[in-house]
């Protein structure tokens, strides 16, 4: 249930928003700054709101205020609920800045040392808490942050914040020691590169934080996207990659890796034995990382999941990563929408879908694939039997090209998901896929949108609803 009470309130210059969420809702209090916005918690507070989850969107320069009023107001203390977990705390878009700031941060909630932790009185301050708090009552924070024990949170979001190298060299240190931590998200943020420049945790701070690594042993998610981590860092974290058997998700999307970067990264796949899930898109692969990806996969048996989303792999990498999928049998899920494969490389790419058995999801959107790849895939279509979901969004497959898919539609058995948005096709193509679809008795999803489906294709594809019995979705519109 959701609570959309709302206090409105007026007479200063500074507008800043604080969420409420509770146990039956969530009340939003708008504020200009925080001696009206509290007055306001305390109102949700005195009817009957017995706990206060989230606080977000508060600026730094107002911690001490945040600290004092909460506590004067809502009257937190430690005597309450003393054996609390917290189990996730979320500094998204906080504006923290250093985590080596005077005043202590949330690198010391993951310290297990009385010394370390913050006094009773400053629960918001001494948490850095300037964005969010979710999915915590307020009185566990508090107990939290004055325990003696901070040995329950396993989920740290730190995204998006000015972090810089010192930040990053604080939660290193407290890294190689806590043993409860599974999750950080480090992505957006300004660690490296002397933390000049925002989003860039870099090389320096990628080093630091893989120092870690080489010693936690509870981490099991780790994300670093959209920071400008180059080959440096990479090679960093491919020693980490080598030695650590926690970690099974690693987010590196969007940063500045290339060639010797990310062929350090595949060679540490060849030893590592526990990652599952690899974001490496937006990072510049190209076809000589695909073929030092293509040798790793070859040995890797536990990496079931790979995203490469826009990383500048051509004919010749999808040659031979399709050569590598030919061979592994762990791998589930490929992503490598916005690249270049061509129809050549679609062609070569159903080669090996007719041999693999074990991928169920492979997305090619925005490939330039067009009529002649989609006739390949098509194909393939026929004679595999376990993917389950193919995205060839924007591909230019046109009618020709949906005929081809409406053909395999009438054999294959396993596909539940078929995404075909913005690929011009028009009324005969979508006939063709009605026409399919009235044997087809597994496709779930089906999504036509931005075509140029006229007033004939749409009939046909209403006519589906009527008559198949598993198609759930269907999008054709504009």
């Amino acid at each position: 249930m959701e609570d959309t009470q709302s206090f409105h309130l007026t007479g200063t210059t500074r507008i800043e928003r604080i969420p409420i969420q509770h146990d039956d809702g969530q009340s939003v209090v708008y504020g200009k700054n925080i001696e009206q916005v509290i007055p306001a918690v305390k109102q949700v507070k005195n009817d009957d709101v017995s706990i206060l989850r989230n606080v977000k969107y508060f600026p730094g320069a107002f911690l001490d205020d945040i600290s004092s009023s909460i506590t004067k107001h809502l009257h937190v203390d430690s005597s309450v609920g003393t054996s609390n977990a917290v189990p996730s705390v979320a500094l998204s878009a906080a504006q923290i800045g250093d985590l080596t700031d005077a005043n202590v941060g949330p690198t010391d909630v993951l310290f297990n040392h009385p010394a370390n932790l913050p006094s009773e009185n400053k629960f918001i301050d001494d948490l850095q808490v300037t964005s969010a708090l979710t999915k915590t009552p307020i009185s566990d924070i508090q107990v939290r942050a004055s325990s003696a024990n901070s040995s329950t949170l396993t989920t740290l979001d730190l995204s998006s914040n000015p972090i810089g190298d010192n930040g990053a060299q604080a939660l290193s240190k407290a890294l190689k020691i806590n043993s409860t931590l599974a999750t950080l998200d480090l992505s957006s943020n300004s660690i490296g590169d002397n933390g000049a420049q925002r989003n860039s945790i870099g090389d320096n701070g990628a080093q630091v934080l893989s120092e870690a690594l080489k010693i936690n042993s509870t981490l099991t998610t780790l994300e670093l996207g959209c920071n400008s981590i180059g080959d440096n860092g990479a090679l960093a974290l491919s020693e980490v990659l080598k030695i650590n058997s926690t970690l099974t998700t690693l987010f590196l999307g969007s940063n500045w890796i290339e060639d010797n970067g990310t062929q350090a990264l595949f060679e540490a796949l060849k030893i590592n034995s526990t990652l599952a899930t690899f974001y490496l898109g937006g990072n510049s692969i190209g076809d000589n990382g695909a073929q030092a990806l293509s040798e790793a996969l070859k040995i890797n048996s536990t990496l079931t999941t790979l995203y490469l989303w826009s990383s500048w792999i051509g004919e010749n990498g999808i040659q031979e990563l399709s050569e590598a999928l030919m061979i592994n049998s762990t791998l589930t899920a490929l992503s490598l929408g916005g690249n270049s494969i061509g129809h050549k490389g679609a062609q070569v790419l159903s080669e090996a879908l007719k041999i693999n058995s074990t991928l169920t999801l492979l997305e090619i959107g925005d490939n330039s694939i067009g009529d002649d790849g989609t006739r390949a895939l098509a194909v393939a279509l026929k004679i595999n039997s376990t993917l389950t979901t193919l995205d060839l969004n924007y591909n230019s497959i046109g009618d020709n090209g949906a005929r081809a898919l409406s053909e395999a539609l009438k054999i294959n058995s396993t596909l539940t998901a078929l995404h075909l948005d913005w690929n011009s096709i028009g009324d005969r193509g979508a006939q063709a896929l009605s026409e399919a679809l009235k044997t087809n008795s597994t496709l779930i999803s089906l999504d036509l949108e931005h075509n140029s489906i006229g007033g004939r294709g749409a009939h046909a594809l209403s006519m589906v609803c009527k008559n198949n019995s598993t198609l759930i979705v269907l999008r054709y519109g504009l």
